[in-house]
C-alpha cells in the first residue's frame, strides 16, 4: 500500500516542503551518497527509506509501496537498471522512478530501462532534487503556487565517507574476482567524485581503464588499496 494514501490533510505538500507526504526508497550502496539524499529529503519534507542492494530493495518492496524509488545503477549484487525495468512494468506502478549514477552513460541506460528521470551524482541541489521528482509526480500530489526553497548545497556527514572506505576495504579482499573488481572501481570512482577526493577518484578510474584494456591490474589495485587503507587508518576528514 502507498504510504501517501494513509496521510491526513495536514501532511499534504506545502510551498516550503513540496515533498511532504511522500516516502522515498533510495536504493544506494554508498553511505555518503545516501546521507546526501537524507538531507535532501529532510529539506523537502519527504520520508526516506534505504536499501543498499537489489536483494534488500526487493525485500522492502514486498512490504510497502513507496511513492518514489531512486535507484543507483551500480550495486553490489547487480545492475540497478534491472530493478528499474522490473518496477517500470509493475502494476500498480510507483509514481516516480528515477535512476542515479555518477557515470556519464548512465542516464541513457536508466531511461532505456524505464526510469521517469535521472539524477546525476554528486547530488547537492535541493531545487534540482525536487524538480526531478515533481516534474513527473501526478498533478494532485504537487504543491500549488510558488515554492520557497533554500538551495544551499547539502553537505553529507564526513563519517559516512569513512563508512564507504571501510566497505571498500572489505571488498578489496575479493578484488581478484573480475565482477568484484568492476564493482569496486565503479563504487570508489563514484564515491570519491561525490566527496571531492580527486586522488582516489583518479586512481579508481586508472584501475578501471587498465582492467578494460586488458593491462595488468596489480599496480593499480595496490595503489587503490593503499589509498583506501590510508583513509580508513587516518580517519581522513573531507
Amino acid at each position: 500500500m502507498d504510504d501517501y494514501d494513509q496521510l491526513s490533510p495536514h501532511l499534504r505538500p506545502t510551498a516550503t516542503r513540496p515533498l511532504l507526504g511522500l516516502t522515498i526508497l533510495v536504493v544506494e550502496d554508498s553511505r555518503y551518497s545516501c546521507d546526501a539524499m537524507r538531507l535532501l529529503c529532510l529539506r523537502s519534507g519527504a520520508r526516506i527509506r534505504r536499501a543498499d542492494c537489489l536483494k534488500s530493495a526487493r525485500r522492502h518492496l514486498q512490504v510497502y509501496r513507496p511513492s518514489v524509488v531512486i535507484i543507483d545503477l551500480g550495486l553490489p549484487d547487480g545492475s540497478g537498471a534491472d530493478l528499474i525495468a522490473e518496477l517500470s512494468t509493475t502494476c500498480p506502478r510507483v509514481d516516480v522512478l528515477l535512476g542515479t549514477s555518477g557515470d556519464t552513460f548512465a542516464e541513457e541506460v536508466a531511461l532505456a530501462a524505464g526510469a521517469d528521470g535521472f539524477l546525476g551524482k554528486p547530488i547537492s541541489s535541493v531545487v534540482a532534487f525536487q524538480n526531478a521528482i515533481l516534474s513527473v509526480l501526478p498533478s494532485e500530489r504537487r504543491p500549488t503556487g510558488p515554492r520557497l526553497v533554500c538551495d544551499d548545497p547539502v553537505v553529507p556527514d564526513p563519517l559516512s565517507y569513512r563508512d564507504d572506505m571501510a566497505h571498500a576495504a572489505d571488498v578489496l579482499g575479493d578484488a581478484r574476482n573480475p565482477q568484484t573488481l568492476a564493482y569496486l572501481t565503479q563504487f570508489l570512482a563514484g564515491v570519491a567524485r561525490s566527496a571531492g577526493d580527486g586522488v582516489l577518484q583518479q586512481a579508481a578510474e586508472d584501475l578501471a581503464d587498465a582492467r578494460a584494456a586488458g593491462r595488468p591490474v596489480k599496480p593499480g589495485l595496490d595503489r587503490v588499496s593503499a589509498l583506501v587503507q590510508d583513509r580508513v587508518a587516518d580517519r581522513m576528514a573531507i
